[in-house]
């Protein structure tokens, strides 16, 4: 069975294997150039040592008289305070005078073979085999008053000497390798298993493994996501983002730049500040693109932001969707009031026509047509978009349904279109607005009061007010009207949100503000609230759309 180490196992015998090459290696250089430097230092001591014992000039006298006892007098004295191995004495014969480790050596040959070129006037330095060993000395010539080399002066240190001094400092040396080395390993297992830690206790094959599902993740993903660290550098970009925002790059080209050189936004949605918070559906624009975004933070330690997630997809998708959506719930609840106001009406009908009262039944089969064909014809004839015409028709008969009557203002019309804003974006906004009237009104005192709509763009704006006379709207809650997922709908408020609980008023405060325009909330009398929205037609550079050219 093979056996199989974790990385960190693996990073710390590796770490430990090349401390300890590298240890051996700098204490093998470091001994050679120890020992090199000490028997430097050792041959200039011992060179400086003969050459100044020669020019002793006792010595000199006491060698040409060949006085023994002289030389041995002078040069006890020098050997007790000299650290080198031995001192010796020669004449111009080769000759021992005096040997300070062998006294019985005198008067015998020197051994070595190096005395020629001292003989010759040189002082030497050299390794060579003596009588007591192999040394390392230097020889310096004697001198007599006529410049005649007389004798030689012989000072060594035994290699066994030296070796002695070189194996105390290995030893200092393997010793404070050895506390490295130590160290060393502290350090390999502290700093593997912070590396580790720092990997989330993976393994290599398991982050690549990671890093391969997450490659395949962000392609596989629908909608556009990128990735920017807290320095707003691009870190990851998926093909779905390059594609709605248009760019051509690839992402190892897009990776390093700076996000705001890449995606055009409205000012601040990139800011530390404010991005310090996790965002959900927000609607922005990117490129010149409407998008609903989610923004995550990434966090490298608690309360540390290390970065970004933004995904977001094409708001015109989810438009289509809700817009179709949207319809299909019309047309059913239209039918299903449709269908409960006939039985209603059959039902009378069939009551007066089997009790033969047909005078009756033929004045409630007109008053019944008259009233229905006056609201038609005039949504019909003051509104352009059919669009709409079916939305406001669907609103007043659900709102009759539910025992409230919706007023359309005699000076209502509408022609064309914001510049900035789409036919499917200004059905959910008075859609939206309709809804929470109709909510706040419910939520009011009996009797309920009618709900007027005046919708006109007869001026330079699209002028948008919807009032009702229900239970009002909470002072506390109008600095967060239009915050995402604020609603008071649970507990039946005055003012509340369209739709899902938290988005309706979000939604239109979104596409006010895409299109420019104003928010205004007053409140009615004697009760209520009216809401009034200023568009501008045409923003500068732009026309506004007429929807008989649409």
């Amino acid at each position: 069975m093979t056996l199989r180490f974790s990385f960190q196992i693996k990073l710390f015998i590796s770490l430990v294997a090349f401390s300890c090459l590298v240890l051996v290696l700098v204490g093998v250089f470091l001994f050679r150039t120890m020992d090199l430097q000490l028997h430097q230092d050792l041959g200039n001591r011992a060179r400086l040592q003969a050459s100044e014992i020669a020019q002793i000039p006792e010595l000199a006298k006491s060698v040409k008289a060949r006085d023994i006892t002289a030389i041995a007098q002078l040069m006890d004295a020098m050997s007790e305070h000299s650290d080198a191995s031995y001192m010796v004495i020669g004449d111009s014969q080769q000759k021992h005078l005096y040997h300070s480790y062998s006294p019985e050596s005198v008067n015998t040959p020197m051994i070595g073979g190096d005395n020629a070129e001292v003989l010759a006037g040189k002082t030497i330095i050299s390794e060579r085999k003596g009588g007591i060993g192999v040394s390392l000395r230097s020889k310096a010539p004697i001198f007599d008053e006529y410049h005649h080399v007389i004798g030689i002066v012989s000072v060594g240190y035994l290699t066994s000497y030296i070796d002695d001094i070189s194996l105390k400092k290995l030893a200092q040396v393997v010793f404070f390798g050895l506390l490295l080395l130590l160290s060393l390993f502290i350090f390999s297992w502290w700093f593997s298993k912070n590396l580790k830690k720092q990997m989330f206790w993976l393994e290599p094959q398991e982050i690549a493994s990671l890093v391969r599902q997450k490659q395949a993740l962000m392609e596989a993903i629908y909608e556009g996501v990128i990735a920017i660290d807290d320095r707003l550098q691009i870190i990851a970009i998926n093909r779905a983002a390059r594609e709605l925002l248009g760019l051509s790059q690839t992402e190892q080209q897009l990776i390093g730049q700076q996000v705001d050189s890449v995606i055009q936004t409205e000012p601040g949605f990139f800011n530390t500040q404010a991005a310090a918070a996790d965002s959900h559906d927000e609607i922005t624009s990117f490129n010149q693109r409407p998008v609903i975004t989610n923004r995550v933070r990434l966090t490298s330690q608690p309360d540390t932001v290390a970065g970004w997630v933004v995904s977001f997809r094409d708001k015109n998708d989810i438009n289509t969707l809700s817009s179709q959506l949207s319809q299909v719930t019309r047309y059913a609840d239209n039918l299903r009031i449709m269908r409960h106001e006939q039985l209603n009406w059959t039902a009378t009908l069939a009551g007066l026509l089997q009790m033969r009262r047909y005078d009756e039944a033929l004045s409630y089969v007109q008053a019944q047509s008259q009233g229905a064909q006056a609201v038609l014809d005039f949504i019909s004839s003051r509104f352009s978009s059919p669009a709409l015409c079916g939305l406001l028709l669907g609103k007043y008969v659900s709102a009759r349904e539910k025992g409230v009557d919706l007023t359309f203002d005699p000076a209502c019309q509408f022609t064309r279109l914001p510049t900035d804003l789409s036919e499917n974006e200004l059905m959910s906004i008075i859609g939206n607005l309709l809804d929470n009237a109709i909510e706040a009104t419910l939520a009011g005192p009996l009797p309920y009061q009618p709900i007027g709509l005046y919708l006109s763009d007869s001026h330079d704006e699209l002028l948008i007010e919807v009032s009702d006379q229900g239970c009002g709207l909470a002072d506390e809650l109008r600095p967060h009207l239009f915050e995402q997922g604020v609603s008071t709908k649970p507990q039946n408020s005055s003012v509340l949100t369209g739709g899902e609980h938290g988005i309706g008023l979000y939604l239109v405060a979104s596409y006010v503000r895409q299109a420019q325009g104003i928010i205004e909330i007053s409140d009615n009398q004697p009760r209520g609230t009216i809401f009034s929205l200023f568009i501008p037609n045409a923003v500068p550079g732009g026309t506004a759309n007429n929807l008989e050219e649409l």
